[in-house]
Protein backbone atom coordinates (compact mmCIF):
# COMPACT_ATOMS: atom_id res chain seq x y z
CA UNK A 1 0.00 0.00 0.00
CA UNK A 2 7.80 -2.51 1.01
CA UNK A 3 9.29 -5.62 1.14
CA UNK A 4 6.83 -8.47 1.35
CA UNK A 5 6.66 -10.50 4.51
CA UNK A 6 7.26 -14.22 4.09
CA UNK A 7 3.96 -15.06 5.77
CA UNK A 8 0.64 -13.33 6.11
CA UNK A 9 0.26 -10.65 8.79
CA UNK A 10 -3.48 -10.62 9.44
CA UNK A 11 -5.40 -7.69 10.84
CA UNK A 12 -5.83 -9.57 14.09
CA UNK A 13 -2.10 -10.16 14.55
CA UNK A 14 -1.11 -6.62 13.74
CA UNK A 15 -3.58 -5.19 16.24
CA UNK A 16 -3.36 -7.77 18.99
CA UNK A 17 0.31 -6.88 19.28
CA UNK A 18 -0.62 -3.33 20.27
CA UNK A 19 -2.93 -1.84 22.89
CA UNK A 20 -4.24 0.97 20.73
CA UNK A 21 -7.64 0.76 19.06
CA UNK A 22 -9.77 -2.33 18.89
CA UNK A 23 -8.34 -5.79 19.38
CA UNK A 24 -8.23 -7.92 16.25
CA UNK A 25 -11.30 -9.95 17.14
CA UNK A 26 -13.26 -6.86 18.17
CA UNK A 27 -12.28 -5.01 15.02
CA UNK A 28 -13.36 -7.99 12.94
CA UNK A 29 -16.69 -8.04 14.78
CA UNK A 30 -17.04 -4.27 14.39
CA UNK A 31 -16.30 -4.50 10.69
CA UNK A 32 -18.89 -7.24 10.27
CA UNK A 33 -21.53 -5.35 12.29
CA UNK A 34 -20.94 -2.24 10.21
CA UNK A 35 -20.89 -4.28 7.01
CA UNK A 36 -24.21 -5.93 7.90
CA UNK A 37 -25.80 -2.56 8.54
CA UNK A 38 -24.24 -1.17 5.39
CA UNK A 39 -25.88 -4.07 3.58
CA UNK A 40 -29.17 -3.16 5.29
CA UNK A 41 -28.61 0.50 4.44
CA UNK A 42 -27.89 -0.29 0.79
CA UNK A 43 -30.81 -2.73 0.67
CA UNK A 44 -33.24 -0.13 2.04
CA UNK A 45 -31.62 2.47 -0.21
CA UNK A 46 -32.20 0.16 -3.13
CA UNK A 47 -35.82 -0.36 -2.08
CA UNK A 48 -36.13 3.41 -1.82
CA UNK A 49 -34.90 3.87 -5.38
CA UNK A 50 -37.14 1.06 -6.64
CA UNK A 51 -40.22 2.76 -5.20
CA UNK A 52 -39.08 6.18 -6.42
CA UNK A 53 -38.45 4.68 -9.85
CA UNK A 54 -41.92 3.14 -9.97
CA UNK A 55 -43.48 6.47 -8.98
CA UNK A 56 -41.39 8.85 -11.10
CA UNK A 57 -39.23 6.84 -13.54
CA UNK A 58 -36.66 9.09 -15.24
CA UNK A 59 -38.89 12.18 -15.22
CA UNK A 60 -38.47 15.95 -15.11
CA UNK A 61 -39.92 16.06 -11.56
CA UNK A 62 -37.30 13.62 -10.33
CA UNK A 63 -34.61 15.66 -12.10
CA UNK A 64 -35.84 18.69 -10.12
CA UNK A 65 -35.75 16.73 -6.85
CA UNK A 66 -32.16 15.62 -7.50
CA UNK A 67 -31.06 19.11 -8.51
CA UNK A 68 -32.63 20.53 -5.34
CA UNK A 69 -30.24 18.40 -3.26
CA UNK A 70 -27.13 20.14 -4.61
CA UNK A 71 -26.95 23.14 -2.26
CA UNK A 72 -28.17 21.28 0.89
CA UNK A 73 -25.59 18.57 0.19
CA UNK A 74 -22.91 21.19 -0.36
CA UNK A 75 -23.62 22.88 2.98
CA UNK A 76 -23.79 19.59 4.87
CA UNK A 77 -20.57 18.20 3.42
CA UNK A 78 -18.55 21.39 3.87
CA UNK A 79 -19.81 22.42 7.31
CA UNK A 80 -21.11 19.37 9.13
CA UNK A 81 -20.53 16.20 7.13
CA UNK A 82 -17.42 14.57 5.78
CA UNK A 83 -15.19 17.56 6.46
CA UNK A 84 -16.14 17.84 10.13
CA UNK A 85 -16.19 14.09 10.77
CA UNK A 86 -12.71 13.46 9.39
CA UNK A 87 -11.33 16.32 11.51
CA UNK A 88 -13.36 15.64 14.66
CA UNK A 89 -12.73 11.90 15.08
CA UNK A 90 -8.89 12.06 15.42
CA UNK A 91 -9.14 15.08 17.76
CA UNK A 92 -11.86 13.53 19.93
CA UNK A 93 -9.94 10.22 19.96
CA UNK A 94 -6.83 11.98 21.29
CA UNK A 95 -8.83 13.11 24.35
CA UNK A 96 -10.52 9.73 24.73
CA UNK A 97 -7.38 7.56 24.69
CA UNK A 98 -5.88 9.84 27.35
CA UNK A 99 -8.96 9.18 29.51
CA UNK A 100 -9.87 12.89 29.45
CA UNK A 101 -13.63 12.41 29.34
CA UNK A 102 -14.43 15.96 30.43
CA UNK A 103 -12.25 17.43 27.70
CA UNK A 104 -13.72 15.12 25.08
CA UNK A 105 -17.33 16.06 25.84
CA UNK A 106 -16.48 19.74 26.15
CA UNK A 107 -14.93 19.58 22.68
CA UNK A 108 -18.05 17.80 21.39
CA UNK A 109 -20.34 20.48 22.86
CA UNK A 110 -18.34 23.42 21.54
CA UNK A 111 -18.07 21.99 18.04
CA UNK A 112 -21.78 21.09 18.02
CA UNK A 113 -22.85 24.59 19.08
CA UNK A 114 -20.60 26.47 16.69
CA UNK A 115 -21.35 24.18 13.77
CA UNK A 116 -25.13 24.40 14.29
CA UNK A 117 -25.04 28.20 14.39
CA UNK A 118 -23.02 28.38 11.18
CA UNK A 119 -25.18 25.92 9.27
CA UNK A 120 -28.42 27.65 10.34
CA UNK A 121 -27.15 30.97 8.99
CA UNK A 122 -25.95 29.46 5.70
CA UNK A 123 -29.10 27.38 5.21
CA UNK A 124 -31.25 30.47 5.80
CA UNK A 125 -29.35 32.44 3.17
CA UNK A 126 -29.57 29.58 0.69
CA UNK A 127 -33.34 29.29 1.21
CA UNK A 128 -33.73 33.05 0.74
CA UNK A 129 -31.88 33.04 -2.59
CA UNK A 130 -33.04 29.60 -3.76
CA UNK A 131 -34.66 30.67 -7.04
CA UNK A 132 -31.74 32.74 -8.42
CA UNK A 133 -29.36 29.96 -7.37
CA UNK A 134 -31.35 27.45 -9.40
CA UNK A 135 -31.79 29.79 -12.37
CA UNK A 136 -28.19 30.92 -12.68
CA UNK A 137 -26.06 28.22 -11.00
CA UNK A 138 -27.67 24.83 -10.34
CA UNK A 139 -29.93 24.11 -13.31
CA UNK A 140 -29.83 26.88 -15.91
CA UNK A 141 -30.97 24.42 -18.59
CA UNK A 142 -34.27 23.61 -16.87
CA UNK A 143 -37.45 25.31 -18.17
CA UNK A 144 -38.84 28.04 -15.82
CA UNK A 145 -41.54 25.89 -14.20
CA UNK A 146 -39.01 23.17 -13.41
CA UNK A 147 -36.64 25.78 -11.94
CA UNK A 148 -39.41 27.07 -9.67
CA UNK A 149 -40.16 23.53 -8.48
CA UNK A 150 -36.46 22.89 -7.81
CA UNK A 151 -36.20 26.08 -5.72
CA UNK A 152 -39.25 25.20 -3.60
CA UNK A 153 -37.95 21.69 -2.96
CA UNK A 154 -34.56 23.07 -2.00
CA UNK A 155 -36.05 25.42 0.62
CA UNK A 156 -37.74 22.51 2.40
CA UNK A 157 -34.60 20.37 2.24
CA UNK A 158 -32.62 23.02 4.12
CA UNK A 159 -34.43 21.99 7.31
CA UNK A 160 -33.02 18.47 7.04
CA UNK A 161 -29.51 19.89 6.50
CA UNK A 162 -29.55 21.55 9.93
CA UNK A 163 -30.70 18.31 11.60
CA UNK A 164 -28.12 16.24 9.74
CA UNK A 165 -25.42 18.59 11.02
CA UNK A 166 -26.02 17.53 14.63
CA UNK A 167 -26.56 13.91 13.65
CA UNK A 168 -23.29 13.78 11.73
CA UNK A 169 -21.32 15.00 14.73
CA UNK A 170 -23.02 12.46 17.01
CA UNK A 171 -22.05 9.75 14.52
CA UNK A 172 -18.43 10.92 14.60
CA UNK A 173 -18.31 10.86 18.40
CA UNK A 174 -19.79 7.36 18.62
CA UNK A 175 -17.40 6.01 15.99
CA UNK A 176 -14.46 7.59 17.81
CA UNK A 177 -15.52 5.68 20.95
CA UNK A 178 -15.59 2.44 18.89
CA UNK A 179 -19.39 2.30 18.92
CA UNK A 180 -20.62 1.42 15.43
CA UNK A 181 -24.04 -0.19 15.78
CA UNK A 182 -26.33 2.85 16.10
CA UNK A 183 -24.42 5.05 13.60
CA UNK A 184 -24.60 2.20 11.10
CA UNK A 185 -28.34 1.81 11.77
CA UNK A 186 -29.09 5.52 11.26
CA UNK A 187 -29.00 5.45 7.41
CA UNK A 188 -31.44 2.54 7.47
CA UNK A 189 -33.92 4.68 9.42
CA UNK A 190 -33.37 7.53 6.95
CA UNK A 191 -34.07 5.30 3.96
CA UNK A 192 -37.19 3.82 5.54
CA UNK A 193 -38.62 7.30 6.07
CA UNK A 194 -38.10 8.21 2.41
CA UNK A 195 -39.64 4.89 1.36
CA UNK A 196 -42.75 5.72 3.36
CA UNK A 197 -42.83 9.22 1.85
CA UNK A 198 -42.55 7.84 -1.69
CA UNK A 199 -45.03 5.03 -1.09
CA UNK A 200 -47.71 6.75 0.98
CA UNK A 201 -47.40 10.47 0.22
CA UNK A 202 -46.08 10.73 -3.34
CA UNK A 203 -49.29 9.38 -4.93
CA UNK A 204 -51.15 12.30 -3.30
CA UNK A 205 -48.68 15.22 -3.21
CA UNK A 206 -46.22 14.18 -5.90
CA UNK A 207 -42.54 14.91 -5.53
CA UNK A 208 -43.17 16.77 -2.25
CA UNK A 209 -43.85 13.36 -0.68
CA UNK A 210 -40.16 12.56 -1.14
CA UNK A 211 -39.16 15.82 0.55
CA UNK A 212 -41.40 15.02 3.53
CA UNK A 213 -39.67 11.66 3.77
CA UNK A 214 -36.26 13.34 3.68
CA UNK A 215 -37.14 15.63 6.60
CA UNK A 216 -38.63 12.81 8.67
CA UNK A 217 -35.60 10.67 7.86
CA UNK A 218 -33.22 13.34 9.09
CA UNK A 219 -35.02 13.44 12.46
CA UNK A 220 -34.91 9.64 12.70
CA UNK A 221 -31.22 9.61 11.73
CA UNK A 222 -30.48 11.78 14.79
CA UNK A 223 -32.85 10.20 17.30
CA UNK A 224 -31.71 6.61 16.71
CA UNK A 225 -28.17 7.58 17.80
CA UNK A 226 -29.08 9.45 20.99
CA UNK A 227 -29.20 6.28 23.16
CA UNK A 228 -25.55 5.67 22.19
CA UNK A 229 -24.58 9.02 23.70
CA UNK A 230 -26.61 8.29 26.82
CA UNK A 231 -24.90 4.91 27.19
CA UNK A 232 -21.51 6.61 26.98
CA UNK A 233 -22.63 9.16 29.61
CA UNK A 234 -22.23 12.10 27.28
CA UNK A 235 -22.21 15.50 28.95
CA UNK A 236 -23.50 18.44 26.91
CA UNK A 237 -22.39 22.00 27.77
CA UNK A 238 -23.91 25.21 26.40
CA UNK A 239 -20.42 26.48 25.64
CA UNK A 240 -19.53 28.63 22.61
CA UNK A 241 -15.81 29.00 23.28
CA UNK A 242 -13.83 29.38 20.08
CA UNK A 243 -10.40 29.88 21.63
CA UNK A 244 -9.82 26.28 22.58
CA UNK A 245 -6.93 24.00 21.55
CA UNK A 246 -9.29 21.19 20.55
CA UNK A 247 -11.53 23.48 18.50
CA UNK A 248 -8.46 24.92 16.80
CA UNK A 249 -7.22 21.41 15.98
CA UNK A 250 -10.59 20.45 14.49
CA UNK A 251 -10.59 23.65 12.42
CA UNK A 252 -6.99 23.05 11.31
CA UNK A 253 -7.70 19.50 10.17
CA UNK A 254 -11.02 20.52 8.69
CA UNK A 255 -9.68 23.34 6.53
CA UNK A 256 -8.04 21.32 3.77
CA UNK A 257 -10.83 18.73 3.86
CA UNK A 258 -13.37 21.50 3.22
CA UNK A 259 -11.38 22.50 0.16
CA UNK A 260 -11.32 18.91 -1.10
CA UNK A 261 -15.02 18.34 -0.52
CA UNK A 262 -15.83 21.64 -2.19
CA UNK A 263 -14.32 20.32 -5.41
CA UNK A 264 -16.16 17.01 -4.99
CA UNK A 265 -19.44 18.89 -4.64
CA UNK A 266 -18.43 21.15 -7.51
CA UNK A 267 -18.14 18.04 -9.65
CA UNK A 268 -21.71 17.02 -8.76
CA UNK A 269 -22.86 20.57 -9.44
CA UNK A 270 -21.20 20.55 -12.87
CA UNK A 271 -22.93 17.22 -13.60
CA UNK A 272 -26.26 18.80 -12.69
CA UNK A 273 -25.60 21.89 -14.80
CA UNK A 274 -24.55 19.87 -17.84
CA UNK A 275 -27.32 17.28 -17.46
CA UNK A 276 -29.95 20.05 -17.12
CA UNK A 277 -29.28 20.93 -20.75
CA UNK A 278 -29.70 17.34 -21.99
CA UNK A 279 -32.90 15.38 -22.60
CA UNK A 280 -35.35 14.99 -19.70
CA UNK A 281 -34.37 12.13 -17.42
CA UNK A 282 -30.61 12.38 -18.04
CA UNK A 283 -29.89 13.51 -14.48
CA UNK A 284 -32.17 10.80 -13.06
CA UNK A 285 -30.46 8.10 -15.15
CA UNK A 286 -27.06 9.28 -14.00
CA UNK A 287 -28.25 9.20 -10.38
CA UNK A 288 -29.66 5.66 -10.60
CA UNK A 289 -26.40 4.42 -12.14
CA UNK A 290 -24.32 6.17 -9.46
CA UNK A 291 -26.40 4.63 -6.68
CA UNK A 292 -26.04 1.14 -8.17
CA UNK A 293 -22.27 1.59 -8.22
CA UNK A 294 -22.39 2.78 -4.60
CA UNK A 295 -24.14 -0.43 -3.51
CA UNK A 296 -21.03 -2.68 -3.52
CA UNK A 297 -18.85 0.31 -2.61
CA UNK A 298 -20.81 0.90 0.57
CA UNK A 299 -21.03 -2.75 1.51
CA UNK A 300 -17.28 -3.31 1.17
CA UNK A 301 -15.09 -0.20 1.26
CA UNK A 302 -17.16 2.19 3.36
CA UNK A 303 -18.10 -0.43 5.93
CA UNK A 304 -14.53 -1.66 6.38
CA UNK A 305 -13.14 1.86 6.36
CA UNK A 306 -15.62 3.09 8.95
CA UNK A 307 -14.73 0.26 11.33
CA UNK A 308 -10.97 0.56 10.74
CA UNK A 309 -10.50 4.34 10.84
CA UNK A 310 -10.67 4.79 14.65
CA UNK A 311 -8.20 1.91 15.10
CA UNK A 312 -5.78 3.38 12.56
CA UNK A 313 -6.04 6.75 14.33
CA UNK A 314 -5.54 5.15 17.76
CA UNK A 315 -2.47 3.21 16.57
CA UNK A 316 -0.87 6.43 15.35
CA UNK A 317 -1.83 8.23 18.57
CA UNK A 318 -0.13 5.43 20.54
CA UNK A 319 3.05 5.68 18.43
CA UNK A 320 2.61 2.38 16.57
CA UNK A 321 3.18 3.14 12.86
CA UNK A 322 4.25 -0.43 12.04
CA UNK A 323 0.96 -1.83 13.36
CA UNK A 324 -0.94 0.80 11.40
CA UNK A 325 0.99 -0.02 8.21
CA UNK A 326 0.26 -3.75 8.56
CA UNK A 327 -3.41 -3.11 9.26
CA UNK A 328 -3.77 -0.83 6.28
CA UNK A 329 -1.91 -3.20 3.95
CA UNK A 330 -4.29 -6.04 4.59
CA UNK A 331 -7.34 -3.81 4.42
CA UNK A 332 -6.30 -2.66 0.96
CA UNK A 333 -5.68 -6.18 -0.29
CA UNK A 334 -9.09 -7.31 0.97
CA UNK A 335 -10.73 -4.30 -0.70
CA UNK A 336 -9.17 -5.23 -4.04
CA UNK A 337 -10.17 -8.87 -3.54
CA UNK A 338 -13.81 -7.87 -3.03
CA UNK A 339 -14.29 -5.00 -5.47
CA UNK A 340 -12.50 -6.19 -8.63
CA UNK A 341 -15.00 -9.03 -9.22
CA UNK A 342 -17.86 -6.78 -8.06
CA UNK A 343 -16.94 -4.23 -10.75
CA UNK A 344 -16.79 -6.90 -13.46
CA UNK A 345 -20.10 -8.42 -12.37
CA UNK A 346 -21.80 -5.03 -12.25
CA UNK A 347 -20.58 -4.26 -15.78
CA UNK A 348 -21.65 -7.58 -17.29
CA UNK A 349 -25.00 -7.90 -15.49
CA UNK A 350 -26.01 -4.25 -15.63
CA UNK A 351 -29.08 -4.62 -17.88
CA UNK A 352 -30.73 -7.62 -16.18
CA UNK A 353 -30.00 -6.12 -12.76
CA UNK A 354 -31.62 -2.81 -13.70
CA UNK A 355 -34.60 -4.63 -15.24
CA UNK A 356 -35.04 -6.75 -12.14
CA UNK A 357 -34.75 -3.88 -9.68
CA UNK A 358 -36.43 -0.96 -11.39
CA UNK A 359 -38.46 -1.85 -14.47
CA UNK A 360 -42.01 -1.34 -13.23
CA UNK A 361 -44.55 1.48 -13.09
CA UNK A 362 -43.14 4.65 -14.67
CA UNK A 363 -39.72 3.02 -15.11
CA UNK A 364 -39.87 1.36 -18.53
CA UNK A 365 -37.47 -0.20 -21.03
CA UNK A 366 -36.20 3.19 -22.18
CA UNK A 367 -35.28 4.09 -18.59
CA UNK A 368 -33.43 0.77 -18.29
CA UNK A 369 -31.35 1.56 -21.37
CA UNK A 370 -30.59 5.07 -20.09
CA UNK A 371 -29.39 3.83 -16.71
CA UNK A 372 -27.39 0.93 -18.19
CA UNK A 373 -25.60 3.33 -20.51
CA UNK A 374 -24.27 5.37 -17.55
CA UNK A 375 -23.65 2.35 -15.32
CA UNK A 376 -21.21 0.72 -17.73
CA UNK A 377 -18.87 3.70 -17.25
CA UNK A 378 -19.35 3.99 -13.48
CA UNK A 379 -18.71 0.26 -12.94
CA UNK A 380 -15.20 0.61 -14.35
CA UNK A 381 -14.31 2.94 -11.48
CA UNK A 382 -15.67 0.88 -8.56
CA UNK A 383 -12.30 -0.48 -7.39
CA UNK A 384 -10.66 2.94 -7.64
CA UNK A 385 -13.42 4.53 -5.53
CA UNK A 386 -13.02 1.78 -2.92
CA UNK A 387 -9.23 2.17 -2.73
CA UNK A 388 -9.57 5.93 -2.35
CA UNK A 389 -12.04 5.42 0.54
CA UNK A 390 -9.47 3.38 2.47
CA UNK A 391 -6.36 5.36 1.51
CA UNK A 392 -7.84 8.73 2.42
CA UNK A 393 -8.67 7.39 5.89
CA UNK A 394 -5.05 6.32 6.34
CA UNK A 395 -3.90 9.88 5.65
CA UNK A 396 -6.47 11.25 8.10
CA UNK A 397 -5.28 8.82 10.76
CA UNK A 398 -1.78 10.23 10.20
CA UNK A 399 -3.23 13.74 10.75
CA UNK A 400 -2.33 14.58 7.16
CA UNK A 401 -5.35 16.15 5.51
CA UNK A 402 -3.53 18.25 2.93
CA UNK A 403 -2.13 15.39 0.84
CA UNK A 404 -5.45 13.66 0.06
CA UNK A 405 -7.08 17.03 -0.45
CA UNK A 406 -4.45 18.10 -2.97
CA UNK A 407 -4.85 14.82 -4.83
CA UNK A 408 -8.64 15.07 -4.62
CA UNK A 409 -8.70 18.65 -5.87
CA UNK A 410 -6.47 17.74 -8.81
CA UNK A 411 -8.72 14.74 -9.58
CA UNK A 412 -11.89 16.84 -9.43
CA UNK A 413 -10.42 19.53 -11.68
CA UNK A 414 -9.54 16.78 -14.15
CA UNK A 415 -13.02 15.29 -13.68
CA UNK A 416 -14.71 18.60 -14.45
CA UNK A 417 -12.51 19.21 -17.49
CA UNK A 418 -13.19 15.73 -18.84
CA UNK A 419 -16.91 16.20 -18.19
CA UNK A 420 -17.04 19.24 -20.47
CA UNK A 421 -14.95 17.37 -23.05
CA UNK A 422 -16.89 14.09 -23.04
CA UNK A 423 -20.49 15.20 -22.54
CA UNK A 424 -20.70 16.40 -26.13
CA UNK A 425 -19.50 13.03 -27.41
CA UNK A 426 -21.07 10.55 -25.01
CA UNK A 427 -23.92 12.63 -23.52
CA UNK A 428 -24.41 11.91 -19.79
CA UNK A 429 -22.32 8.73 -20.19
CA UNK A 430 -19.35 11.05 -20.67
CA UNK A 431 -19.97 12.46 -17.17
CA UNK A 432 -19.71 8.95 -15.71
CA UNK A 433 -16.58 8.12 -17.70
CA UNK A 434 -14.95 11.38 -16.60
CA UNK A 435 -15.55 10.43 -12.97
CA UNK A 436 -14.07 6.96 -13.42
CA UNK A 437 -10.95 8.24 -15.20
CA UNK A 438 -10.23 10.94 -12.64
CA UNK A 439 -10.83 8.64 -9.65
CA UNK A 440 -8.50 5.96 -11.06
CA UNK A 441 -5.69 8.49 -11.40
CA UNK A 442 -6.45 9.80 -7.89
CA UNK A 443 -6.12 6.27 -6.48
CA UNK A 444 -2.74 5.78 -8.14
CA UNK A 445 -1.43 9.12 -6.87
CA UNK A 446 -2.65 8.57 -3.30
CA UNK A 447 -1.15 5.08 -3.02
CA UNK A 448 2.18 6.31 -4.34
CA UNK A 449 2.24 9.22 -1.87
CA UNK A 450 1.15 7.02 1.06
CA UNK A 451 3.86 4.49 0.23
CA UNK A 452 6.46 7.23 0.59
CA UNK A 453 4.92 8.57 3.80
CA UNK A 454 4.58 5.19 5.54
CA UNK A 455 7.87 3.71 4.33
CA UNK A 456 6.28 1.02 2.20
CA UNK A 457 2.98 -0.69 1.51
CA UNK A 458 4.05 -4.32 1.10
CA UNK A 459 4.06 -3.81 -2.65
CA UNK A 460 5.08 -7.35 -3.60
CA UNK A 461 2.22 -8.84 -1.59
CA UNK A 462 -0.18 -6.28 -3.00
CA UNK A 463 0.93 -7.08 -6.54
CA UNK A 464 0.48 -10.80 -5.96
CA UNK A 465 -2.99 -10.22 -4.52
CA UNK A 466 -3.94 -8.11 -7.55
CA UNK A 467 -2.76 -10.76 -10.02
CA UNK A 468 -4.70 -13.50 -8.23
CA UNK A 469 -7.86 -11.36 -8.01
CA UNK A 470 -7.64 -10.42 -11.68
CA UNK A 471 -7.11 -14.04 -12.73
CA UNK A 472 -10.08 -15.22 -10.66
CA UNK A 473 -12.17 -12.36 -12.05
CA UNK A 474 -11.26 -13.36 -15.62
CA UNK A 475 -12.56 -16.87 -14.94
CA UNK A 476 -15.71 -15.39 -13.42
CA UNK A 477 -16.25 -13.05 -16.40
CA UNK A 478 -15.90 -15.96 -18.86
CA UNK A 479 -18.51 -17.95 -16.94
CA UNK A 480 -20.87 -14.95 -16.85
CA UNK A 481 -20.56 -14.34 -20.60
CA UNK A 482 -21.35 -17.99 -21.27
CA UNK A 483 -24.33 -17.77 -18.89
CA UNK A 484 -25.74 -14.67 -20.59
CA UNK A 485 -25.25 -16.13 -24.06
CA UNK A 486 -27.16 -19.26 -23.03
CA UNK A 487 -30.07 -17.10 -21.89
CA UNK A 488 -30.30 -15.10 -25.14
CA UNK A 489 -33.65 -15.29 -26.86
CA UNK A 490 -36.89 -16.57 -25.30
CA UNK A 491 -35.11 -17.84 -22.17
CA UNK A 492 -33.87 -14.39 -21.33
CA UNK A 493 -35.55 -13.34 -18.12
CA UNK A 494 -34.24 -10.65 -15.78
CA UNK A 495 -34.78 -12.72 -12.62
CA UNK A 496 -32.90 -15.74 -13.99
CA UNK A 497 -30.17 -13.69 -15.67
CA UNK A 498 -29.49 -11.40 -12.71
CA UNK A 499 -29.85 -13.66 -9.68
CA UNK A 500 -28.46 -16.73 -11.42
CA UNK A 501 -25.59 -14.66 -12.74
CA UNK A 502 -24.75 -13.28 -9.30
CA UNK A 503 -24.67 -16.73 -7.69
CA UNK A 504 -22.66 -18.15 -10.57
CA UNK A 505 -20.19 -15.27 -10.43
CA UNK A 506 -19.68 -15.65 -6.68
CA UNK A 507 -19.20 -19.43 -6.93
CA UNK A 508 -16.73 -19.27 -9.81
CA UNK A 509 -14.75 -16.40 -8.29
CA UNK A 510 -14.41 -18.01 -4.86
CA UNK A 511 -13.49 -21.37 -6.40
CA UNK A 512 -10.87 -19.75 -8.61
CA UNK A 513 -9.51 -17.74 -5.67
CA UNK A 514 -9.22 -20.92 -3.61
CA UNK A 515 -7.39 -22.71 -6.43
CA UNK A 516 -5.02 -19.74 -6.71
CA UNK A 517 -4.50 -19.87 -2.92
CA UNK A 518 -5.57 -16.29 -2.43
CA UNK A 519 -4.53 -15.00 0.99
CA UNK A 520 -7.53 -12.69 1.06
CA UNK A 521 -9.97 -15.58 1.54
CA UNK A 522 -8.78 -16.09 5.09
CA UNK A 523 -9.50 -12.57 6.42
CA UNK A 524 -13.07 -12.90 5.11
CA UNK A 525 -13.48 -16.22 6.91
CA UNK A 526 -12.00 -14.71 10.09
CA UNK A 527 -14.59 -11.94 10.01
CA UNK A 528 -17.36 -14.54 10.07
CA UNK A 529 -15.61 -16.71 12.67
CA UNK A 530 -14.98 -13.72 14.92
CA UNK A 531 -18.63 -12.72 14.74
CA UNK A 532 -19.84 -16.25 15.55
CA UNK A 533 -17.44 -16.45 18.46
CA UNK A 534 -18.68 -13.08 19.67
CA UNK A 535 -22.26 -14.36 19.79
CA UNK A 536 -21.22 -17.49 21.66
Amino acid sequence: MEPAAPTEVPIEASIDAAPAGLSGGKMASAALVVMLFFVASRATGLAREMIIGAQFGTSADLDAYLAAFRVPDLLFQLVAGGALGSAFIPTFTAYWVKDDRRGAWLLFSRVLNLMTLLIVVLAGLAALFALPLVQHVIAPGFPPEQQALTANLMRWMMISTVIFGASGLVMGALNAMQHFLLPAAAPVVYNLAIILGAWLLAPHIGIYGLVAGVMAGAVGHLLVQIPGLARRRARYAFDWTVRDAGVYEVARLMGPRVLGLFFVQLHFLVNTILASGLSAGSLSALNYAWLLMLLPLGVFAQAIGTAAFPTLAAQIAAGQPAAMRATFGQLLRVIFFLTIPAAAGLYLLREPVIQLLFERGQFGAQSTQMVAYALQFYALGLTAHAAVEITVRAFYALHDTWTPVAAGVAAMILNIGLSFLLVGRLSYGGLALANTTATTLEMAALLWLLRRKMGGLEGARLGGALIRSLAATAAMAAALRLWLSMLAGPWDRALIAALGGIFLAAAVYLAAAALLRSEELRPALRLVAARRGHHR
